[in-house]
């Protein structure tokens, strides 16, 4: 028990330590200003543009559309997730590149290495301090279009607007996850970054990839992809397969990082 109660204890210290070194540092404030702005951009946009929500709103009212009207805060509220998750793919290696490319530059990684927490200790209280940070991003831009819809009429369920962001923070995880992995292969946070992105980019086209194969390969191949479970989310559906496998990635990335970390132990053992 006492033990449980030590790696505890050690995962949120580390988590704290993390949280507090996004907060504190310059950069990450700089990555948060960009995604805001142009998040903002694009919500902006997509509401009073042209071809915006209120536009399409007023269109149908004066055109006196007949059947079923079309949905405009669930179509909104799917292709701005789709946006943000597009944003994520260059945003989430830009705050996972630094997770231990920052501590070898520093010195402490060794000290981390020499230290009595474990590695998975140490692992998982970086991950949860950058989901934390990433999910104080979105945070505003949930309020936002919270308020836009909320006063939609009829009333938009804005459960389907919670899921659709759950999956974003649930994708983030198994990215930032895998990123900080690559981010304990290498000194560079220039290349830890590049090579982030590469790997998001390829779990996103695999849907694409699946496309073009036929039986149980395709079917393996594109239950792999991170856009098509993403997409399920933004469609207000709670999906049990993709929250198993956005969870995988996360794991995967600890128990990488983890045999990573106690190679490095090793060699200065």
């Amino acid at each position: 028990m006492n033990s449980i109660i030590t790696v505890i204890s050690n995962i949120i210290a580390i988590y704290r330590r993390e949280l507090q070194s996004y907060f504190a540092s310059p950069l990450a404030y700089g990555i948060a200003t960009i995604f805001w702005l142009l998040a903002g951009f694009l919500l902006i946009i997509l509401v009073f543009g042209p071809q915006g929500l209120l536009e399409q709103s007023a269109f149908a009212d004066q055109a006196g559309v007949q059947g079923t009207p079309l949905d405009l805060p669930y179509e909104f509220t799917q292709f701005y997730l789709g946006l943000l998750g597009s944003l994520a793919m260059f945003v989430l290696p830009a705050l996972s590149m630094g997770l231990y490319t920052d501590e070898r530059k520093q010195g402490t990684l060794e000290l981390l290495a020499t230290s009595p927490i474990t590695n998975w200790a140490v692992a998982l209280g970086k991950l949860l301090g950058v989901v934390t940070f990433f999910f104080t991003m979105v945070l505003p831009l949930l309020v936002l279009e919270s308020l836009i819809v909320g006063v939609s009429d009829p009333t938009f369920d804005l459960k389907l607007l919670f899921i659709g962001h759950l999956g974003l923070i649930l994708m983030a995880a198994g990215v930032l996850s895998l990123g900080m992995f690559i981010s304990s292969l290498t000194e560079s946070t220039v290349l830890a970054a590049i090579l982030t992105f590469a790997l998001i980019l390829v779990l996103f086209i695999l849907e694409g990839v699946a496309s073009g194969l036929q039986g149980p390969m395709g079917e393996a191949i594109s239950h792999l992809s991170l856009l098509k479970h993403y997409n399920d989310f933004t469609q207000g559906v709670f999906d049990i397969s993709g929250l198993v496998l956005f969870l995988s990635y996360a794991v995967l990335g600890l128990f990488l990082t983890a045999q990573s970390n106690e190679a490095f132990r090793f060699q200065r053992n």
